[in-house]
């Protein structure tokens, strides 16, 4: 394998980086390099300007709207972003409920839902984990009765990013009670504007309301909302979940971030010396490189077999697990280059002085929100010590 890319992908890197110098909002940027919370209007006017540009649907085939991009491509489009301080594509209805559509959808539902998420008119969110049904997502209990040409759904879902902003929300729900757990889920597209339907926030530690917990009481969905076959969900989610895994990743997230606390520790704080002049300090730094190196390594070696017709089984799993366990050392680093100045200080108050740069209002005020919000990660598409089971499973035979 030749982890240096061809004339073709040079090119394409180029391309991608003059799109981002161009069409990048830099009061965006500059949100999203300080770690502060978008707006749903920066994330709907980024998403059009990739509509425009025709990159916003990178797993699309091009009859859809998509790219068809390699997966070279790809991993290139999203390294360049984190570069250059990009907004991540919220990948609820993109990447996510849409790849599941395209291979298991109905051309009826190919051609109403996918082109009204790349105009926007919808925004989707996610019902899988529930009260007791997170990690062991089989447990689920939220129901949906068959009446008629309709399904009555009732329970509840919880942690539901963005909810709040949705109008759409895709389900894992029981329809059987009979066999194994994983045999009686189906997979259903839910109006989130039906009636029966409450969301609630939920503040999580960072003082954000991102999550939110969503029930639902009585909810008339009709049965062409229902992805693919009945109680065979299990199949669909497990497909979608091999896409939010290898996106949990996060290799250009964190070497963006890794650059940043090179830039921060590099600086001296007032009339002190550089933190880089601190051994210890210095070989953490080293550590969570070298170990980043090697994530990027192993995911390209992934994106390499992708490309020779391969598909991600535990190696999405084992992604998940290393790139979420970096991310989170970066920025517990990250907070420990601040020390004091890390405390969630009203920005107002704090002026942290860099050498003649001010930085409170860019990195100083948000790390600590930052720090406690990388904590989910681990969590997040399976907890780690899940995706850890099924690395057993599957590679060791455990």
């Amino acid at each position: 394998m030749d982890l240096n890319y061809n004339d073709n992908e040079r090119a394409f890197r180029d391309q991608v980086r003059q799109f981002l110098k161009d069409r990048l909002p830099a009061d965006i940027a500059e949100k999203v390099r300080g770690g502060r919370r978008l707006t749903r209007q920066d994330h709907d006017t980024w998403r059009q300007r990739l509509v425009d540009q025709g990159w916003y649907a990178s797993h699309w085939p091009t009859a859809w709207g998509g790219t068809e991009w390699t997966p070279i491509q790809k991993h290139i489009f999203d390294e360049e972003c984190n570069a250059h301080g990009a907004p991540r594509v919220i990948p609820f209805g993109v990447n996510m409920v849409a790849p599941v559509i395209l291979r298991f959808g109905n051309d009826a539902q190919k051609q109403y839902y996918l082109p009204k998420i790349l105009s926007g008119e919808h925004w989707w969110c996610q019902g899988y984990s529930e009260p007791g049904a997170g990690s062991d997502l089989a447990a689920l209990k939220t129901r949906a009765d068959r009446d008629g040409d309709h399904y009555i759904v009732n329970g509840q879902k919880t942690w539901t990013t963005l909810g709040h902003y949705a109008n759409m929300i895709f389900c894992l729900v029981r329809t059987g009670r009979d066999g194994k757990p994983q045999e009686g889920i189906s997979f259903l597209l839910i109006d989130m504007n039906s009636p029966g339907v409450t969301v609630r926030p939920i503040i999580t530690l960072d003082g954000e309301h991102e999550v939110n917990e969503v029930f639902f009481d009585n909810v008339r969905v009709p049965v062409e909302n229902r992805v693919g076959e009945e109680n065979q969900g299990w199949t669909y989610a497990k497909y979608l979940l091999t896409y939010e895994r290898t996106g949990l990743a996060g290799i250009g997230a964190s070497k963006a971030a890794l650059t940043h606390l090179k830039a921060l520790a590099s600086r001296r704080i007032s009339q002190g010396r550089p933190l880089l002049d601190d051994p210890v300090f210095r070989r953490r730094i080293a550590d969570v490189e070298i170990n980043l190196r090697a994530a990027e390594i192993s995911n390209l070696r992934i994106i390499a077999a992708a490309s020779n017709g391969g598909i991600p089984g535990a190696e999405s799993s084992m992604l998940k697990v290393r790139g979420t366990e970096i991310r989170q050392t970066i920025t517990d680093l990250l907070r420990r280059a601040l020390g004091p100045y890390a405390l969630p200080f009203p920005e107002e108050e704090l002026a942290l002085d860099y050498g003649g740069d001010y930085l409170s209002d860019r990195y100083a005020a948000a790390l600590t929100p930052q720090y406690f919000n990388m904590r989910k990660l681990s969590i997040f598409g399976g907890s780690n010590e899940i995706q850890k089971n099924i690395v057993a499973k599957m590679i060791l035979g455990l």
